[in-house]
């Protein structure tokens, strides 16, 4: 590929990794770890988010507290985004060509271990929920592998021309970072407080404010969510329960699982593990023994409630209490509503007698009501398993104590700091109160000295001001979607198929989509369309010899002896020869 092109080049050694900030995949993405805050900042950069500040329903967000903030941001994202599962959006590629890829960076066992894509299987238990059917993986048994892609902010929005999506869309790692970029912009919230958190089979962000806050694709968990025992809880769990955490990144840098050079500042990821430690570990209360209850439903055969009704000691099945809750506004485990629950269920269902062999959860949650338990105090914690009778059957007590204790403590597996050795090029401060110009300008100066900083202009696509190769790398390389798609159609019906997509970007400025993203979406401008025709043209026909020629408003694209002619809004000029 020859091209005319003022940016200076990437160096060969360095192309993978900026073409993968094109096309961003989640492989890319955990090999190269810097890529996840580049999309951050390309959102950043974006003029979509700063447009929401104008939203009628971010008006007198300055009057709200942080966390009342976030919570008007998630129901914007709730209302405007949906969570894609769709692994054929982008295509299919093969485990040989991302491992010839990926072969100079990491080998195949070590992505073997850590990605879903090559055999990753994480914790049992999480894999015995048929997780892998959840996703989708089960299709992909063979050497074919989808292109797991996170999406830019503009493709997200883009989802909405797609055929049968109501709105926008993207997937985990898509709303991660849209997450941390708007919780900058619209509720200025410092990028210093936003941590990313990778797993191989997720993204989520914990936010220190409060007690700690979870985004886990659109929706939030807070501390008190974190331990409410719903079926929603736990599935938010899963990653951190069941995943070893191999990416950990915020405005300072990230820390890796594989690689031993952190770029995060020390100080920065022992502030997170001590609020992320402090955000999954609580104390036995009553409320948190009914919430262990209701999550870790095998154990409720060891415990009744009593009731009383019509001034007569009343006992119950906890099991059955539970199950009224559903449909029900009263909890078990509200002490304020659990009588309301009660008086709602047959009396029949009650037992005059205490039930034998069963533990009385009123005369524990009396005893927590003044002692609160914490799972590191050996004395309080013997104290409750003296308590915890289940007709003297140990195996039946420790089992409730141990999953009590696993219930109230939490111990993520996050990259280990022993191993590593930080040295970084420093933070990006951007701070809060900053305009988008000025935001860009900052991360402009930065570029030089600060790889993340300069990826962040290659996933924003703009053309303007980045080496062409990496994109058409990407482009050329990494879109099968538009070429499987429009396989069956001739070579002329392929030049009307393009001719006629709207000529409008999802992109706007000097920033361009990719061919599968013209494709997905049916529209594109003239450069997008001429280089999404190269694409499919250099499939069917390998050997053939083509030139793209930008000057401003014009593109000529010469297929071998076929000129085709498009308009173009984009204003960029470059001479490239394939």
């Amino acid at each position: 590929m020859q091209r005319m092109n003022k940016i200076p080049d990437i160096p060969n050694d360095q192309l993978e990794k900026y073409s993968s900030a094109i096309s961003l995949s989640d492989m890319e993405i955990f090999v190269f770890p810097e890529l996840l805050y580049s999309l951050v900042l390309a959102n950043i950069m974006s003029p979509r988010i700063w447009e929401w500040r104008n939203h009628d329903w971010f008006r007198k967000l300055d009057t709200m507290r942080p966390y009342k903030k976030i919570q008007r941001l998630k129901q914007f994202i709730i209302d405007h985004y949906e969570f894609n599962l769709d692994l054929d959006t982008w295509g299919l590629t093969t485990k040989e060509a991302e491992m010839a890829r990926f072969a100079p960076f990491m080998d195949e066992k070590t992505l073997g271990q850590s990605n879903a894509l090559f055999g990753y299987e994480g914790d049992k238990h999480y894999f015995s929920l048929d997780i892998r059917k959840h996703f989708g993986l089960d299709k992909y048994t063979s050497n074919a592998i989808p292109y797991w892609k996170t999406e830019t902010l503009e493709a997200m929005d883009a989802f909405k021309h797609k055929e049968n999506y109501r709105a926008g869309a993207g997937e985990c790692v898509s709303l991660s970072t849209l997450y941390a970029a708007a919780l900058f912009i619209i509720c200025d919230i410092p990028l210093e407080d936003i941590f990313l958190l990778a797993t191989p089979l997720h993204s989520q962000n914990f936010v220190n404010v409060n007690d700690g806050v979870l985004t886990n694709n659109r929706r939030l968990v807070t501390k008190n969510m974190w331990f409410n025992g719903s079926d929603l809880t736990a599935r938010a769990q899963r990653a951190l329960r069941h995943e070893e955490v191999t990416i950990v990144a915020n405005n300072t840098g990230f820390i890796h699982t594989v690689y031993p050079e952190a770029t995060i500042a020390p100080e920065s990821f022992e502030r997170f593990r001590e609020k992320l430690d402090a955000f999954t570990t609580t104390n036995i209360t009553y409320e948190i023994l009914a919430n262990f209850l209701r999550d870790r439903s095998e154990h409720q055969k060891c415990f009744q409630i009593r009731y009383m009704r019509h001034g007569r000691e009343q006992y119950l099945p906890i099991e059955r209490a539970f199950a009224y809750e559903h449909g029900s506004p009263y909890k078990v485990s509200d002490k304020a509503t659990c009588d309301k629950l009660l008086d709602q269920i047959d009396e029949y269902d009650f037992y005059t007698d205490p039930i034998p062999d069963r533990i009385q959860l009123n005369k524990l949650s009396d005893y927590l009501k003044n002692n609160p338990i914490s799972h590191f105090d050996d004395a309080s914690m013997k104290v409750l398993a003296e308590k915890i009778d289940c007709t003297g059957d140990m195996d039946r007590k420790m089992g409730v104590l141990e999953g009590l204790v696993d219930f109230i403590h939490l111990d993520p597996e996050l990259p280990d700091t022993e191993s590593k050795t930080f040295n970084g090029p420093g933070p990006i401060e951007i701070k809060s109160g900053m305009e988008r110009e000025e935001v860009i300008q900052y991360l402009e100066s930065l570029r030089g000295s600060h790889t993340i900083a300069d990826l962040a202009f290659y996933a924003s696509r703009d053309l303007a001001v980045t080496d062409w190769q990496p994109f058409l790398k990407a482009g050329l390389e990494r879109n099968p979607v538009i070429i499987e798609e429009t396989k069956k159609l001739s070579d002329d019906e392929l030049f009307q198929a393009l001719e006629s997509l709207p000529s409008e970007s999802i992109y706007d400025g000097t920033r361009i989509a990719q061919p599968d993203e013209v494709w997905n979406f049916q529209r594109g401008d003239g450069l997008e369309r001429a280089i999404a025709l190269t694409n499919i043209w250099l499939a069917r026909h390998p050997e053939a010899t083509i030139e793209l020629t930008a000057t401003g408003h014009n593109v000529t694209l010469k297929l071998g002896e076929k000129e085709l002619n498009f308009k173009s809004s984009k204003g960029l000029e470059n001479h490239i020869s394939f």
